[in-house]
């Protein structure tokens, strides 16, 4: 029988949503803390089954039938275990490493278990000494952190003290070998032979699992010259930085239940956002997200806060993080703070109610892309235009639905002023092949925009008649913010005029440089369907305009307070979209 490294099979574990696995096959009902449904197992008539999510067992009453979410899909689907593994690993993209040596298997997962007893005992010996003598240089900077009783202990932070082996002589004593120590990390084997301790003279934070068990530390330096200013347990057969997330023990109940996270950097963001009341946060302690913890928290909701520091490194850990969990299916935000603050800083300064006041008011994630990629571009630079096309082209090849994709490019289109259509078309092929790079039919901004009017300038002056039954039927609203709309406009109050004499009589009201522009468009010949044509081009781009802009007041609206005035106000703009989009599609058929 193939044998899997017990790593993988927790990792799997982590990964596999089990409520979600049963509840695919089972109909569930939340029942408290639980969710509860007919055993699939034995016939019954009234339920007895449960599934407990965070502990990640179902349990029968009935039939005793019981396990994790590999023995369901054992039971269920009459697998062997090696079947359910592979079953599971493929639904949720992990790929199965296998092993053939069952007893080195066997002596990882008892040392597995030795760690773990290890680092509980290690947590309650630095707990301990946190409310020590020696502890009052941590206490006082937990104190200047403004961090209260109830979360250091809810948080277990201790104090390791300077001694350079004074962890290690106590595990010693506690019947722990050296080996271990070693191998756990929380001890040091220098090149001379010496053990000492890895963590000395600094504020120790206890990094658990999901399932609240301790595996590894951080330590912050309490003293001004202490280096680095936070040291972190190395990566070892129970810890891998890149697929925990610091927090989630204690608040995963609140992520499934209020269905989002708050997603911030580091130990005391977390810890002062929580003490806050906000009670769905969690912190990554690296910055950037990784896809395993990207998928570990899917198990618990599908919304995103991301609250990173708005420093260089933040940013980019937003953006980074953002493209991930888009590429995940998560509904993402972002949060912004003010420069040189975190949210940490700015909960002590400016309290719980205005970082939550923040939290309603973030951005959506595409929405903050958009704002970070055009900052400091000149988008009427065919250049910035070109990069910035670029730029959200890679993005938004990466967004999986396809409406989400659409809505996008009708925001990117409005941002570049580019057509919708256009772009539109880009990001689909976009999202087949992965493409980045921009083609040189996107360019259509002006161009297409300028072949309209220039279409009904050279007409007016050539085709003078029919330019003028065209301009009568348009509306002022259908030159506003285009380039000639002034020249156009003037010529619209000429309708009356006899047509021989509207050119001249045109070229003689307008201002030199706009002078020059009518005689020059009116030297060159245009290849142009008809001027009915660039009549509907013109219209085309003011309902795509005006829509784009409802579309803006609605998603300012919908981060607004959720009050009855504001769901009307919401309804309103919605249906004034769906009228926009009706035209539009009337116009174009």
């Amino acid at each position: 029988m193939p044998r899997f490294p017990a790593n993988f099979v927790d990792d799997l574990k982590a990964q596999a949503d089990i409520l979600q696995v049963i509840h695919d096959v089972v109909p569930l009902k939340k029942s408290g803390s639980t969710y509860k449904g007919l055993c699939p197992f034995h016939s019954e008539k009234t339920p007895s089954f449960h599934v407990n999510p965070d502990k990640g067992f179902f349990h029968c009453f009935g039939c005793a039938t019981g396990g994790d979410v590999v023995k369901f899909v054992e039971l269920y689907d009459k697998l062997s275990f090696p079947e359910a593994i592979r079953a599971l690993a493929q639904r949720f993209g992990m790929t199965v490493p296998e092993s053939d040596d069952p007893e080195r298997d066997r002596q990882l997962s008892m040392e597995r278990e030795a760690l773990l007893k290890l680092h509980e005992i290690a947590k309650s010996y630095y707990s301990n000494h946190l409310e020590s003598k020696n502890g009052s240089r941590a206490r006082e900077y937990l104190d200047r952190r403004d961090l209260l009783t109830t979360t250091i202990k809810q948080l277990g932070l201790g104090y390791a003290p300077p001694q350079r082996d004074a962890l290690k002589q106590h595990l010693l004593d506690a019947g722990q070998p050296l080996e271990l120590l070693i191998k756990s990390g929380l001890v040091l084997q220098l090149e001379g032979g010496k053990a000492v301790d890895r963590f000395r003279n600094r504020l120790m934070i206890p990094i658990s699992r999901d399932t609240g068990s301790t595996v590894a530390f951080g330590g912050r330096s309490l003293a001004p010259d202490q280096q680095p200013k936070y040291l972190n347990s190395p990566e070892t057969l129970l810890y891998s930085k890149g697929r925990m997330l610091y927090g989630l023990d204690l608040t995963k109940q609140d992520i499934r239940r209020l269905g989002y996270a708050v997603l911030v950097e580091g130990y005391f963001d977390f810890a002062q956002t929580l003490q806050a009341g906000v009670k769905p946060v969690l912190a990554t302690c690296g910055t950037a997200l990784t896809e395993m913890q990207a998928r570990l928290l899917k198990r618990y909701c599908k919304k995103v806060l991301l609250s990173f520091d708005p420093d260089t490194a933040g940013q980019g850990a937003s953006t980074r993080s953002g493209e991930l969990l888009l590429s995940e299916g998560f509904q993402t935000n972002v949060v912004t703070l003010e420069s040189g603050e975190d949210p940490d800083s700015f909960v002590r300064q400016h309290g719980a109610n205005d970082y939550r006041l923040k939290l309603k008011n973030s951005q959506p994630y595409l929405e903050y892309v958009l704002d970070q990629a055009s900052s400091g571009r000149n988008l009427s630079r065919q250049k910035d235009q070109r990069d910035f096309l670029a730029d959200m082209l890679a993005v938004a090849a990466r967004i999986p639905d396809p409406a989400s994709r659409d809505h996008f490019a009708d925001r990117l289109a409005h941002r570049a002023n580019v057509m919708e259509d256009v772009i539109r078309s880009e990001i689909r092929k976009a999202a087949i092949a992965k493409r980045t790079e921009v083609p040189v039919e996107i360019r259509v901004t002006r161009s297409e925009l300028c072949q309209a009017e220039k279409g009904i300038i050279w007409a007016t002056i050539h085709n003078t008649s029919t330019a003028l039954s065209v301009l009568s039927g348009l509306e002022s609203d259908d030159f506003e913010t285009l380039e000639a709309g002034p020249i156009l406009l003037l010529a619209r109050t000429l309708v009356d005029m006899p047509p021989e004499q509207v050119p001249d009589t045109l070229l003689d009201r307008l201002a030199p440089d706009e002078h020059a522009l009518v005689k020059q468009i009116a030297r060159n010949p245009i290849e142009l369907a008809n001027v009915e044509d660039c009549a509907v081009n013109l219209r085309e781009l003011r309902y795509k305009r005006e829509r784009a802009a409802l579309q803006e007041e609605i998603d300012q609206a919908q981060r607004s307070d959720p009050s009855e005035d504001n769901l009307r106000n919401i309804n309103t703009l919605l249906e004034r979209k769906h009228d926009l989009t009706k035209r539009l599609d009337e116009l174009l058929r």
